[in-house]
């Protein structure tokens, strides 16, 4: 299946193209602005499908609108039907569609086209009214605010916000190629005015985005992760932030609470999800002492030998287990049991631990009894 993809160095473009160039028997055929209009004869005699997604909205002339979004899309069903090709093509459109200014005009006579074309020729036509779409590899400081922020935040750079309350519509990148990939397979979401959409569509103001990537830049000290649920807004801006890193600082330091028996590292910790710590005891320490009510931790081993023992509060049995990181295992903590661990071997003992809730200091949760 030969698909030619107009705009194919853009923003979506090169998502898109990546997804298509994963699936087996696909051939594409890119069409960018630089590349000679013999090609675009060539391709649309050849092609399957076409995702036009070519278009101007930044030009410096106003007329360039029109020439560059009715006037290629013109350009390119002429060209198909010069081929007799009727074969399917996704349109690229935006909800500016439904404005009268220079950008929605020419959206929208480049949409009425397309229907046209559509009803003359027979050929399948689905023409997508993106809103604001956002994700890895759009370009900031060109007409994406969420990329400009992201970039601006992530550089230590400042940004300009003039009205927090305006509230933005947005689809995610891969949400968006996902939904394209569905047109090429013939089963785009289309509403009752004959425009295909993105399902899956977020609302939330500026306001609301900034509060957010500031938060993103301040978990590198606070350790928080943000809502991590599935399609939540917080996970796809938080991936999109982080695509916008200076290469340089893709690392960050932690906080070693070091003393003679070793460290403690906590590595990162959620709202309703607990924290993750690195611990490492010294050859022959032991470490715990404690049990907790409601806390409940798993412990895994990554290097080194030791000892877990366990007694549960009011009885004299000891329960013991053997760990080590030739063989990777959870062991779990219940509550109302004190606990230890011990390195029995020779060199650090490396564990890592999650606890289902962040340390309050407030309320510890651990109280000091022996396990023997």
């Amino acid at each position: 299946m030969k698909v030619l993809v107009t705009g194919a160095g853009g923003f979506i473009g090169k998502n898109l193209i990546t997804e298509l160039n994963r699936r087996e028997g696909v051939e594409v055929l890119p069409f960018e602005v630089d590349t000679p209009m013999e090609k675009l004869e060539e391709y649309c005699r050849e092609c399957d499908f076409v995702y036009n997604l070519a278009g101007v909205n930044r030009p410096e002339h106003v007329e360039e609108f029109m020439e560059g979004n009715f006037g290629f899309a013109t350009t390119l069903v002429e060209t198909l039907k010069k081929h007799g090709n009727t074969c399917p093509i996704m349109n690229s459109s935006s909800i500016q569609a439904a404005l009268e200014n220079p950008y929605g005009k020419s959206k929208k006579a480049g949409e009425d086209m397309m229907f046209s074309y559509g009803q003359e020729t027979g050929a399948p036509v689905y023409i997508y009214r993106f809103p604001n779409v956002f994700g890895k590899w759009c370009r900031p400081n060109y007409n994406s605010a969420v990329a400009t922020f992201c970039y601006n935040i992530a550089h230590d750079l400042p940004i300009q916000v003039n009205d927090r309350s305006t509230v933005m519509h947005l689809v995610y990148i891969d949400d968006v190629v996902e939904e394209l990939l569905q047109a090429l397979d013939r089963h785009p979401h289309i509403n009752a005015d004959g425009y295909c959409y993105v399902p899956t569509e977020h609302e939330i103001t500026l306001g609301e985005i900034v509060n957010l990537l500031y938060s993103f830049k301040e978990s590198r000290k606070n350790l928080m992760i943000p809502d991590m649920t599935e399609n939540s807004i917080e996970k796809k801006l938080y991936s999109t932030y982080l695509s916008y890193l200076p290469k340089d600082q893709f690392s960050y330091p932690l906080i070693m609470h070091e003393d003679e028996r070793g460290s403690f590292t906590e590595i990162l910790k959620s709202v309703d999800r607990g924290q993750v710590s690195i611990n490492i005891s010294k050859p022959g320490i032991t470490k715990g002492n404690h049990w907790h009510h409601t806390k409940n931790e798993k412990f895994v081993v990554v290097s080194g030998k030791g000892l877990i023992r366990f007694r549960k509060h009011g009885s004299d049995e000891i329960v013991e287990y053997h760990v080590s990181g030739d063989k990777l295992e959870v062991v779990d903590i219940p509550t109302g049991y004190t606990h230890t661990i011990i390195n029995e071997g020779d060199t650090d003992l490396v564990t890592l631990m999650w606890c289902n809730e962040c340390f309050n200091p407030g309320r510890p949760d651990t109280i000091y009894e022996e396990v023997e």
